[in-house]
């Protein structure tokens, strides 16, 4: 596994030789594929003075280990946010757009002003920050790895939580991802409120739904 390069912080440690630290925050999101819940996103401003051991993409860490890493992250680095766009966003925006407006949200509830935003992927949101893309980013610098963490973290309780609510559904185990144990819950006990309408996938379903309806 290649762990991720130095932090951008330590790159910009010095701003313009006044001593002022230059604050860099990662961002990420998580949950652009599945087919139920919210994109959930993260900004992160790491503290070089507080490192944290074993930071990389979060989906190269099991999932016991990822809690480790957000309770350390959440303790130790200097800002840190987490915001999402819901499902009606999703249905409303598309989910590129609603996964760029989870980061802008992320960003703006900061509670440190960032003087550069690393966003992982090649997009930048909209946001009155700067903002630069790196392709790869979760998996090559650490700010964008912890992000990636916190926003990864932050959905799959949100899907344990959906999980005690409609067991049947094994949200717990796929997260909403469409595996062949979501399609076939999804034919057998229908949409629900949490499933994203736009996707392929859950509008087949509503559609045979409503013909079989009307052919009655």
């Amino acid at each position: 596994m290649r762990q991720p390069s130095l932090s951008f912080d330590q790159l910009f440690l010095e701003h313009s030789g006044s001593g002022k630290r230059y604050l860099v925050a990662g961002v990420d999101e998580a949950g652009r594929g599945p087919l139920a819940g919210s994109v959930v996103a993260a900004a992160v401003i790491l503290d070089p003075e507080h490192k944290i051991a074993g930071i990389t993409d979060s989906k190269a860490i099991a999932e016991d280990k990822r809690e480790e890493l957000a309770e350390l992250i959440r303790e130790r680095a200097l800002a840190w946010a987490v915001a999402e766009t819901s499902v009606a966003e999703i249905d409303q925006l598309n989910i590129l757009h609603a996964s760029m407006l989870a980061m802008a949200r992320a960003i703006e509830q900061l509670p440190t002003t960032p003087d550069h935003c690393l966003i992982d992927g090649n997009r930048c949101p909209v946001s009155p920050y700067n903002c630069q893309a790196v392709v790869k980013g979760d998996t090559f610098v650490q700010e964008i790895s912890a992000a990636s963490i916190l926003a990864k973290v932050s959905r799959d309780r949100t899907m344990h939580e959906l999980h005690k609510m409609h067991p049947q559904y094994g949200f717990d185990r796929h997260k909403g991802y469409p595996t062949k144990q979501h399609l076939q819950a999804l034919e057998e006990y229908g949409v629900l409120e949490h499933h994203r309408r736009s996707f392929g996938p859950v509008r087949s379903v509503i559609a045979r739904t409503e013909c079989a309806g009307e052919s009655r």
